[in-house]
This record gives C-alpha cells, sequence and structure tokens, in this order.
C-alpha cells in the first residue's frame, strides 16, 4: 500500500508549511499596526517605487525589526532572471542594502552591472 508512505511524507511536512503561514500573517498583522501607528509607509507605496526603480517583479516580502527600526526586505526577479535582496527602512523608504544573488562583496550593484 503506497499510501502510508505519502501520509507519512505530509505529516512531517505539515507543520513546515503551517509555521510559514504563520509567519507570514504575523508579518502583515505587526505590519498593519506599526502602519496605523504612523511608524511605517503603506507596503503599496514601497513596492510601486522598488518594482519601479528595479524593474524587476516582488516575489517575496518580509518584514521584521532590524537594529530598532522596521524595516521590508524585498526580493525581487530581474527580466533576465537575477535575484536581488532589496532592504529599505519601512518608516523612510531609505534603501538601506541590496544584495545580487551573484555578487560576492559589492552590495550596492545595479541590474546593469
Amino acid at each position: 500500500m503506497k499510501t502510508l508512505p505519502v501520509l507519512a511524507l505530509l505529516t512531517l511536512l505539515l507543520p513546515a508549511f503551517a509555521t510559514s503561514a504563520l509567519a507570514d500573517r504575523d508579518d502583515h498583522d505587526r505590519a498593519r499596526a506599526a502602519l496605523e501607528r504612523g511608524e511605517v509607509l503603506p507596503l503599496s507605496q514601497l513596492l510601486a517605487r522598488i518594482e519601479a526603480e528595479f524593474g524587476g517583479r516582488v516575489i517575496e516580502i518580509e518584514f521584521e525589526r532590524d537594529d530598532g527600526r522596521f524595516v521590508y526586505e524585498f526580493e525581487i526577479v530581474s527580466a533576465d532572471g537575477r535575484l536581488a535582496e532589496v532592504t529599505v527602512d519601512a518608516a523612510t523608504g531609505a534603501i538601506l542594502e541590496r544584495e545580487f544573488d551573484d555578487d560576492d562583496d559589492d552590495h550596492d550593484r545595479g541590474w546593469d552591472d
């Protein structure tokens, strides 16, 4: 019977999916609360700016506290398939860091470098 191994695999994987979904929900709730308190800019405003500036598509967003301030981490894929992670100060919109998947040391290079 092949059903048992599939059920065993699902039993192992479900907690990982549930944890990821809860973390995403927590990010959303914390971001909404910070926006309501006036501590951060609207995500839609930052998202439009990031997509326009980098010319790519945002595929993942994380909201967290880093060194006492709220930041968004945007994972972006360019038209040619390059991946980048851009960290943005959620209160000011300032770009704090850019990391490209094929960069070893240079974290501030543009898409065309």
